[in-house]
């Protein structure tokens, strides 16, 4: 049994802060470029505070019958020194061969790890 398996936690982000958010197009074309905006807080923001913050999140593609590959990294780091803040969001432009799942898993310093998937098609 996976070690972290078991506390990776997740929801509904309409109803849940810390659950990462993704948004990509339901389809793409085989070697198509597009545009996926992966981030915490759409419905209800987390606080962005030196004591509770959003560390990083990473974006991941589980093609169907394959296993994960990572797609993106997006660490955050300003939370709050010297007046500055950098809210949990990132855009990575990729392209796909295969239809599978796009993953989420985002990392709260206080709550842990969350995750999310969409399912995309490409045609």
């Amino acid at each position: 049994m996976s070690i972290l398996g078991g506390t990776i936690q997740t929801g509904d982000w309409k109803g849940e802060k810390h659950v990462p958010v993704i948004e990509a197009p339901a389809s793409a074309q085989a070697g198509e470029v597009f545009e996926v905006k992966y981030f915490v807080g759409k419905e209800i923001a987390h606080p962005n505070t030196l004591e509770h913050h959003i560390s990083w999140i990473k974006l991941f593609f589980v093609p169907e019958g394959g296993k994960p590959v990572e797609l993106a990294d997006s660490h955050f780091s300003a939370h709050g020194e010297l007046d500055s803040f950098d809210e949990p969001c990132s855009i990575a432009k990729i392209k796909l061969q295969k239809s599978g799942k796009l993953v989420a898993l985002s990392y709260c310093n206080i709550h842990g790890l969350w995750e999310n998937s969409v399912d995309i098609k490409i045609g």
